[in-house]
């Protein structure tokens, strides 16, 4: 079987290792990295993983040891790609599940969920609102919720991302990893990864990624608290953004998340709407990527950080693609 890497010049190998089944590609940016000079710039896509986005890592461990344990029933609260991946391996496992979003959800995402089964309940708020109606409906015992840090499992699927960059990049990391922040379940597997490769003695070296999260300016609560010096989160009040999958007003690992960055030497950064979709379509145009509005975000973010110098033309930074921008249609 043909991989991704094959479609790219000899001279680029030397930056991405051969991928085994079921790893994301790890494609650098020759287009953007010549324009912005910058020769080490990678994405990490993740749109290509089973239902488009990297919701797929953390719920099919969610599901399978759930079926594992016997649950039969499960809900989630979700911006929207997490209740598609729920749906699609909960269907697999022959296990009812649930997904309660915000009424705003993309229809295209909407309609995928129904189309594996589930039961899609919208709600007129934020992924926060719908955690009350998930809360409400656990408290029952009848279901079991796969909330965002209220199981272990989503985060061990989810670390597997910091396993293939480690593998990727031939057991050295890279200096920068730009990862789009709501929940935070992804930045905080990676980090667990790094540290368990550093334990097992498999890295080449000791030096870590520097963590850089990004938000949007619409709903930006760790890049606030980032830079104000806080070790927690505030709710953000009246939160608005295209990037639904960022539209999250507080997560319940906003302490975790903020320690990474800060002991990884990151930073956090908020970009607005337009950059987004401005990002969106320098992706395309350049790299051939469609990409969801969180993915360009980590872009948006890249060009910030370029021109203030904290990430130098040198250093190799890997942008996290979470998902497909043809689920936001």
């Amino acid at each position: 079987m043909w991989r991704w890497h094959e479609l790219l010049p000899v001279e680029d190998l030397s930056y991405v290792s051969s991928l085994g089944e079921g790893d994301t590609p790890l494609l650098p940016f020759r287009n953007l990295g010549t324009h912005y000079g910058a020769s080490k710039i990678f994405t990490k896509d993740e749109s290509i993983n089973p239902t488009a986005s990297f919701k797929a890592r953390g719920l099919s461990a969610a599901v399978s040891k759930a079926q594992e344990v016997g649950l039969k029933q499960l809900v989630i609260p979700t911006a929207g790609n997490a209740g598609g991946a729920l749906a699609a391996y909960a269907a697999r496992a022959r296990m009812k599940s649930t997904a309660v979003m915000p009424v705003d959800t993309p229809q295209a995402i909407i309609n995928e969920t129904r189309l594996y089964g589930a039961e899609v309940i919208l709600v007129d708020g934020l992924i926060s609102d719908c955690a009350y109606v998930v809360d409400e409906m656990a408290s029952s015992g009848e279901w079991f919720s796969v909330s965002t840090f209220r199981e272990p499992y989503r985060l061990e699927g989810k670390k597997i991302m910091g396993y293939e960059l480690a593998e990727e990049f031939h057991w050295q990391l890279p200096d920068h990893i730009i990862y789009p922040t709501g929940g935070g379940t992804g930045l905080v597997g990676m980090w667990k990864a790094f540290q368990e490769l550093q334990t097992l003695g498999w890295l080449e070296d000791s030096n870590l990624p520097k963590m850089i999260s990004v938000q949007s300016d619409g709903c930006a609560p760790v890049v606030k608290a980032f830079h104000s010096g806080s070790d927690r989160c505030e709710f953000w009040q009246d939160a608005n953004t295209i990037a639904g999958g960022i539209r999250v007003p507080l997560s319940l690992a906003d302490r975790l998340i903020l320690e990474i960055l800060r002991d990884s030497r990151g930073t956090a950064v908020a970009v607005g709407d337009d950059e987004m979709l401005e990002a969106q379509v320098e992706l395309g145009k350049q790299e051939g990527i469609y990409a969801s509005p969180e993915g360009a975000a980590t872009l948006a973010a890249l060009i910030k950080l370029l021109a203030n110098g904290f990430i130098q033309p040198e250093e190799s930074v890997v942008l996290f693609i979470t998902a497909s921008g043809v689920k936001y249609i």
